[in-house]
């Protein structure tokens, strides 16, 4: 199976302002994401979570060490690697099934390929909704079709960085459930940043606790759950408690009931 992403030693740091301020955004970061894995990213705000996302999708080099893909660095974006925003990024001028399509037409490969546009209609419910433009739908749909533009590539690995943060609670666990679905039907790799506690645990196999200033990996908490989860389990309360307690350890400065991160 492909996609098995190998973060080696890397470190990134940024500059800003004249006067040339200097931040360490990671330190020496070292992790294994095995290949068809669901992996979450959790840790405070500035850790460094995003960067690292955009590190491994190639849309950022870093200063140090190495991100590989399957035994080859990335050097930049790619088909194999998609990625959804927090914000649905879709072309407001054009309808939902013509977002999801651009892709095929910029590769030329569309006539080829117009099922798979169908195709990822139906996975990701939308359908009825094809000549919609963005304006018209919700924000639920609106990030279902920034979905299905991802996946119409057939990646090796989908790169989530925080996508469901703006939706309601509601909303945003009808499509957790979706990804969910999607993931186990493609056997493809994902990997989430998420500033939702909750979330990471019912989401992924493993969650990955970062502290900040600099970003650095101070845990990975494998997910043993059943199917369906129960939210409400002591058991899932449990491995929140215990990620809660690695946030707090490795950044004093949260609170402990603070269970949103």
């Amino acid at each position: 199976m492909e996609g098995r992403v190998s973060i080696r030693h890397v470190s990134k740091a940024f500059t800003s302002g004249k006067e040339q301020n200097f931040a360490q955004v990671l330190s020496d970061i070292s992790l294994e994401i095995e290949s068809g894995s669901f992996t979450s990213i959790i840790g405070p705000s500035g850790c460094g979570k995003s960067t690292l996302l955009r590190g491994i999708s190639g849309f950022l080099k870093p200063d140090s060490g190495a991100i590989l893909v399957d035994g080859e660095t990335v050097e930049g974006p790619g088909v194999e690697k998609g990625f959804m925003f927090q914000d649905h990024v879709l072309f407001p001028w054009l309808t939902i099934y013509d977002n999801i399509a651009f892709g095929l037409r910029a590769q030329g490969t569309y006539e080829k390929r117009k099922a798979d546009v169908d195709s990822m209609i139906e996975l990701t419910g939308l359908k009825g909704y094809e000549k919609h433009y963005p304006s018209e739908v919700s924000g639920g749909m609106q990030q279902r079709a920034s979905l299905a533009r991802a996946l119409i590539g057939h990646p090796k690995i989908l790169l989530l960085d925080e996508p469901l943060g703006a939706l309601d609670a509601f909303t945003r666990m009808a499509i957790q459930d979706e990804i969910k679905k999607i993931w186990k039907r493609e056997h493809m790799t994902m990997v989430m940043v998420t500033h939702d506690l909750e979330e990471a645990v019912y989401m992924a196999e493993s969650v990955v606790v970062m502290s900040s200033h600099p970003g650095k990996i101070i845990g990975r908490v494998p997910i043993h759950l059943k199917s369906p989860i129960d939210r409400e389990s002591e058991e899932f309360a449990r491995y929140k408690a215990n990620i809660l307690r690695l946030l707090n350890q490795g950044n004093p400065d949260l609170l402990e009931e603070d269970a949103s991160i």
